[in-house]
C-alpha cells in the first residue's frame, strides 16, 4: 500500500464548537482580566497517560496537593483511580507499561533547578495495585522512594528506553549512558533488566553504540555506531547472533545512501525514512536481505520531510503518523480508521490522535485532542458505546475561545525563496496594524512549529501582540534544499528571511511598523541579537534569553565554565554548518553580536542561566558588558541555578512578567507616551 498526501490544512475551530464539546473548557472570565501567566507556563494538571497492553487500566501523571506528579492507575471496568508511585519531596517523571500489571517510571524534581540537582532520576517498578515496589537502580538520594531496594542496583547512569518493549514479561531493556565528555561522544550501552528481581544482562553491541532500535516482539534487531564523523548502522541477525553492517554516513551532513530507521512493523518488515535521490524524505520499507529500499515510498508527503512513526498492535501495521502543517495519522486497520471518524466527528476542528493497547481486549480508545487555540486534553472513546468521556486537561485555566487563532504562510524572501512562517494574530487585532512580536527559533537546524496551542505565541498574542515566527533557511522538515541554504549563513542569509518575513508582515497590514520587537532563545537569541545589529530601523527592541552571543566562542570556549558541545561535533559539523573559525574568521567577526555590540542601541531584555552547559554564562556575560558601554537601556537578569532553558516554575513566572513588562513599555501601550 502506498499513500501520498499533501499538505493537509486544519481548520480553525468556531467558538461555538469550542464552548460546547463535551464541555471540556474551563468556564470563561472576565473578557478584561488577563489569563495569569501561570496559566501558561506552569507545570501542566495533566502530564500524559497510556493504555495498559491489554485495554484494561489507563495510567497517567496527576498533581498531589503539593503539586507533585504522581502514577495514578484507572482500572477502566469502574473508572476507579489508585496512586500507585509518588514521591515525598520529588516528582514521578517518564513511565511505561512493562505489562498489563506492571509499570516502569523514574523521578524528576520540579522544585529543583539544573545547578542544584542532587540525584540521577532512578528507575522504579511498581504493580498496578501499589504492591511490589522496587527501586532498581542507584541514586544519590535513596530516600527519594519508599519503594523496596533491589538486592542488586544498576549505576545511576541507567535509564529508561524511549522504547516501549514487548511489555509482555517483567523484563524491559534500559540504557546505560557512558559519558564521552568534551572529547567524545556518548555511549549507550543496552541492558536487559528483570523489574522485580532486577536481574540484568548486557547486550553485546557492534561497538561505540549511539542509538539503539528494538523490533515489534521487543528484541534488539538495530544499532547505529560512530566513529569520529561517520555512523554507521548495523543490524543484528537472528540466526547468527552477529552484528551486520548497513550503511554508513555522514553523522552531521548526512549524504547519499542516508537513512533513518522509523521501527518495525510486527510481520518484521523495517521501516526508514530516506530521501533517495529526493529533495524530501518520504517513508520507505527497507528490505534486511538485499540491503534495498522498496521502489515506491508508503507514505509521500511531497511539501515536507517525513517525520512521523509507526503505530503497531501486537500482531499487525495499523497504521502511520506524521507531521504536515499538523499531526495526522493513516489508518490502514479499518476499526482504528473509523473509531478517528467518530472522534474526528465529536471534536471537529482539532487534532486527535488514537492510541489502543498493544493486546488491547476492550473497546476503549485513549484519544489525545488540542488545537492552535486548545491546549491538549486526555479522552477515553468507547467504540461499543460510541461516547466520549473526558480523562484530564493538561491545561485547566486556559479558555480556548480567548485564544488566538495560529496559521502558515509562505513569504517570499529577497532572492525569491519561499519561507514558511506560522502566525498568531489576537481576535482583537485582527483588521489592525498591530504591535508584533518577531519570535525566532531556536536549534537553529531543527523544525520550529506545528499546528497546535503554544504557550509562548499565545500568551504574548493574549498580550494583544501578533506573532510571527519563521521556518528560515537552515530550518529542518521542508526539504534539503530549504535546509542546506542555511548552511555558514548565521547572521546573513538566515537573517534576512527572518527580516523579511517581518517585512512580509507590515506589507499585509498586519504589522505596526513602528511597533516590532525580536526575541527568541539559543540561536533564536543570537538571531535576535543580529537582528538589532542588521536592522535597526524594522526592529523596536530584542529580547534574549540563553543566545549564543558569539560563534567563536562556542568554537574556544571560556575558563569559566565547559561547554557540551562535543569536539566531533566541532571538528566534523560545525565547519560546514556555521564555518570554519579559521577560514572564516572574517564572517565570524561581522556576524558577531559580541564584536558587533556597539551597534545595538535599541532597548534589550537579556537573561541566562548560571548552570547553562550548551550556551554557557560567559556569552551573555561577555555580550553585557559589551553593549552596556554605548546602550543604557539595557535589562540583565541571571538565574543562577538555570541551564538552557528554565526549569523552575518560579523562574518562568519571573521571566515571562518581565517580557510582559518589557513589551508594554517598548511596543505595547504604554510605548504611546513616549
Amino acid at each position: 500500500m502506498r499513500i501520498a498526501f499533501l499538505q493537509c490544512g486544519v481548520p480553525s475551530i468556531p467558538h461555538a464548537l469550542l464552548l460546547l464539546a463535551l464541555a471540556i473548557t474551563s468556564p470563561a472570565r472576565a473578557a478584561d482580566a488577563p489569563i495569569r501567566i501561570a496559566a501558561f507556563f506552569g507545570n501542566p494538571s495533566v502530564g500524559g497517560a497510556k493504555l495498559a497492553p491489554d485495554g484494561r487500566h489507563l495510567a497517567m501523571l496527576v498533581n498531589n496537593s503539593s503539586g507533585h506528579d504522581q502514577l495514578g492507575v484507572v482500572d477502566l471496568a469502574d473508572n476507579a483511580m489508585k496512586v500507585v508511585a509518588s514521591f515525598r519531596e520529588a516528582d514521578v517523571g517518564d513511565f511505561e507499561w512493562v505489562n498489563n500489571g506492571r509499570l516502569l517510571y523514574d523521578s524528576r524534581d520540579k522544585n529543583t533547578a539544573p545547578g542544584r540537582e542532587r540525584y540521577a532520576p532512578g528507575l522504579f517498578a511498581v504493580n498496578i495495585d501499589g504492591g511490589v515496589r522496587r527501586q532498581l537502580v542507584q541514586t544519590d538520594d535513596v530516600a527519594v522512594d519508599e519503594a523496596k531496594v533491589a538486592r542488586e542496583k544498576l549505576p545511576w547512569n541507567t535509564l529508561m528506553l524511549d522504547q516501549p518493549g514487548a511489555q509482555d514479561s517483567d523484563w524491559v531493556y534500559v540504557a546505560q549512558v557512558k559519558i564521552g565528555g568534551s572529547r567524545a561522544e556518548d555511549r549507550f550501552d543496552l541492558v536487559r533488566l528483570d523489574t522485580v528481581t532486577a536481574r540484568n544482562e548486557t547486550v553485546q553491541g557492534p561497538g561505540h553504540t549511539r542509538e539503539w532500535w528494538l523490533d515489534a516482539k521487543g528484541r534488539p534487531a538495530l544499532a547505529a555506531t560512530v566513529d569520529g564523523n561517520q555512523e554507521t548502522l548495523h543490524v543484528l541477525d537472528p540466526k547468527t547472533g552477529a552484528w551486520r553492517k548497513l550503511v554508513t554516513t555522514d553523522v552531521y551532513l548526512g549524504g547519499e545512501g542516508a537513512m533513518t530507521p522509523l521501527g518495525f512493523a510486527p510481520t518484521g518488515e523495517l521501516y526508514v525514512t530516506s530521501k533517495r535521490g529526493r529533495d524530501k524524505s518520504a517513508l520507505f520499507a527497507y528490505d534486511l536481505a538485499s540491503g534495498k529500499l522498496a521502489e515506491r515510498p508508503l507514505v509521500d508527503l511531497q511539501e515536507y520531510d517525513f517525520n512521523g512513526a509507526l503505530v503497531n498492535s501486537a500482531t499487525r501495521l495499523l497504521g502511520v503518523r506524521y507531521t504536515v502543517d499538523s499531526q495526522a495519522v493513516a489508518w490502514f486497520d479499518p476499526v482504528m480508521k473509523k473509531a478517528q471518524e467518530a472522534v474526528d466527528k465529536l471534536l471537529p476542528g482539532r487534532v486527535n490522535a488514537l492510541s489502543v493497547g498493544v493486546r488491547s481486549e476492550t473497546p476503549f480508545v485513549l484519544v489525545e485532542s488540542w488545537s492552535d487555540r486548545q491546549p491538549s486534553v486526555f479522552l477515553l472513546y468507547n467504540r461499543e458505546s460510541g461516547k466520549l468521556s473526558k480523562v484530564g486537561e493538561s491545561r485547566p485555566a486556559i479558555v480556548p475561545a480567548r485564544m488566538a487563532n495560529q496559521a502558515l504562510v509562505q513569504v517570499k524572501a529577497r532572492d525569491g525563496r519561499l519561507v514558511p512562517a506560522w502566525v498568531t494574530v489576537p481576535e482583537n487585532a485582527k483588521g489592525k496594524k498591530a504591535p508584533m512580536v518577531v519570535l525566532v527559533h531556536g536549534g537553529p537546524w531543527v523544525r520550529g512549529g506545528e499546528w497546535r496551542w503554544d504557550a509562548e505565541s499565545q500568551f504574548l498574542a493574549s498580550r494583544g501582540y501578533v506573532v510571527l515566527q519563521p521556518e528560515y533557511r537552515g530550518s529542518t522538515g521542508f526539504g534539503s534544499e530549504h535546509f542546506r541554504a542555511g548552511w555558514k549563513q548565521w547572521g546573513l542569509a538566515m537573517q534576512d528571511d527572518i527580516a523579511d518575513a517581518a517585512r512580509w508582515a507590515i506589507a499585509e497590514g498586519i504589522a505596526d511598523p513602528q511597533r516590532i520587537c525580536i526575541a527568541g532563545a539559543s540561536y533564536g537569541g543570537y538571531a535576535t541579537l543580529m537582528g538589532l545589529v542588521r536592522d535597526p530601523g524594522l526592529y523596536k527592541c530584542g529580547i534574549d534569553w540563553v543566545g549564543v552571543t558569539d560563534i567563536e566562542l562556542l568554537y574556544s570556549g571560556h575558563w569559566s565554565r565547559d561547554s557540551d558541545l562535543p569536539e566531533a561535533y566541532k571538528r566534523y559539523g560545525m565547519p560546514a554548518l556555521v564555518g570554519d573559525p579559521v577560514k572564516d574568521a572574517a564572517q565570524f567577526a561581522a556576524t558577531s553580536p559580541l564584536k558587533q555590540a556597539a551597534r545595538i542601541t535599541q532597548p534589550l531584555l537579556l537573561a541566562y542561566g548560571g548552570a547553562d552547559l550548551r550556551v554557557p554564562l560567559y556569552h551573555g556575560r561577555k555580550f553585557y558588558d559589551a553593549v552596556k558601554r554605548s546602550n543604557k537601556d539595557v535589562e540583565w537578569v541571571e538565574y543562577e541555578d538555570e541551564a538552557h532553558g528554565w526549569t523552575l516554575l518560579e523562574t518562568r513566572l519571573d521571566f515571562w512578567g518581565r517580557v510582559e513588562k518589557f513589551l508594554q513599555r517598548q511596543i505595547g501601550q504604554d510605548s504611546a507616551a513616549k
